[in-house]
């Protein structure tokens, strides 16, 4: 198994949630709308999701050159992104890398067609739990943000193994929570969570599932 990392965690914490709110608002009606991935989840009403998720220039710039630094990234390197919703992340490594090949996917159409056009022809539809057509260790990187605690424990399976096989090294950050309070928020904000995992069962799952990328978990304090 990989390491716990520190990469992303950063970023989570500037967003303010009132999970109360969430939880008393028609939350089961939010969730079956959020879980179509569409034009409600990425940019509608905050209840159905993310509230307008938008390009926000230099958002995502830290994250990416912690990751080019953390896994040596160059202009040769070759990087899949599973789950990459508009691919705000991809972009920022592209603008760093300029030569550097980047792929993406993700379940909602809505998503890759947002994306920047500079890397859209990269980007398509797919599910993160079905094959991926491509070669034994083909990327340098494969990383899934927020993206594998949306699948059911089979589907899962699936992923982590697919992840492993293409590429030389991984990197993932999931939901968790480390006490009763955190649990309770995550149950709280989660509209397309499946998986509700404490760390050490996340990294026994990592273990039973032949994953040894490294890791890192978000909580919702």
């Amino acid at each position: 198994m990989g390491e716990l990392l520190n990469i992303i965690t950063s970023l989570h914490t500037k967003t303010s949630r009132d999970y109360i709110s969430r939880m008393n608002d028609d939350k089961v009606k939010c969730m079956k709308i959020a879980k179509k991935y569409d034009k409600d989840y990425w940019d509608g009403d905050r209840k159905y999701g993310y509230g307008g998720y938008k390009y926000m220039p230099g958002r995502w710039e830290p994250v990416a050159r912690k990751l080019i630094e953390r896994y040596k990234l160059t202009n040769d390197s070759k990087i899949l992104d599973v789950g990459c919703g508009k691919a705000f992340l991809l972009f920022e490594i592209k603008k760093i890398l300029p030569e550097i090949k980047v792929v993406g996917f993700d379940i909602s159409r809505r998503a890759i067609d947002d994306a920047k056009e500079e890397i859209k022809k990269d980007l398509f539809v797919h599910k993160a739990q079905e094959i991926y057509l491509y070669e034994d260790n083909e990327f340098d990187l494969v990383i899934s943000i927020n993206t594998l605690h949306n699948l059911k424990i089979f589907d899962l399976k699936k992923a982590l193994q697919e992840m492993e096989r293409v590429a030389k090294n991984k990197y993932l950050v999931v939901e968790s929570y480390r006490n009763e309070e955190e649990f309770f928020n995550l149950e709280c904000w989660a509209l397309t969570a499946e998986a509700f995992f404490s760390p050490e069962e996340w990294t026994w799952l990592f273990d039973e599932f032949g994953f040894s990328g490294d890791y890192e978990f978000i909580y919702f304090e």
